[in-house]
């Protein structure tokens, strides 16, 4: 079995790796990294990603690491199996790139922060919370309007814009940010979508 990722079912970043490999019907090799005796930091980890955050990423002699780029390429090298996550015409693939660039940019900045709450792992106040569900609100005002028009955030089919969403939201669906989801009629459906995608499901019930 030529691909491997290294890290732990938990983390996001390594859920949307996972993701995209069982929408391509890419079988792969998972190793836990143990976050909690600094496994990551380590040498033999560090040769993988000089980070030391996971996930790391190998296919025969290629090493890569960061999540987006890894299903980026997942996408690429395994085009002609499982679904196609990026649009081959030029202008659909523009579309494409506009919302996985407002994906990284503006949600994920936003949800992570309230998903930092959420665990702990930052404290704060009734203002901080207010404050980022605010934003989150701004960019899910958007996606409404967006998805008014279309099934997925690129176009009629489900793609990458849509597969980087899903940690964040599997997440905050558990939290008192659902509200934000399901208050948008269009944003509610389209959650209810992605997570229940059969490959979502497979990745939800894997365990290394």
């Amino acid at each position: 079995m030529a691909v491997k990722v290294y890290g732990f079912i938990g983390s996001n970043a390594v859920y949307r790796v996972l993701a995209s490999l069982y929408e391509k019907n890419v079988d792969f090799e998972f190793i836990t990294v143990n976050m909690v005796s600094r496994e990551h930091k380590r040498p033999l980890f560090l040769a993988r990603n000089p980070f030391g955050q996971v996930p790391a990423f190998e296919d025969g002699d290629l090493t890569l690491f960061e999540s987006r780029a890894i299903t980026k390429y997942v996408a690429r090298k395994y085009a002609d199996q499982g679904t196609e996550l990026i649009l081959k015409d030029p202008i659909q693939m523009a579309i494409q790139t506009v919302w996985m660039e407002v994906e990284n940019q503006k949600f994920d900045r936003a949800s992570w922060k309230l998903m930092e709450i959420a665990m702990g792992r930052v404290r704060g106040g009734p203002e901080l919370v207010a404050e980022y569900e605010k934003k989150l609100s701004d960019v899910l005002d958007v996606y409404e309007a967006r998805l008014k028009e279309n099934k997925y955030l690129a176009g009629d089919g489900f793609t990458l814009a849509d597969l980087h969403h899903q940690p964040n939201i599997y997440f905050l669906m558990s939290t008192r940010v659902k509200r934000l989801f399901e208050s948008r009629p269009h944003v509610r459906a389209w959650v209810a979508d992605i997570l229940s995608r059969p490959a979502w499901l497979k990745l939800m019930a894997f365990s290394p």
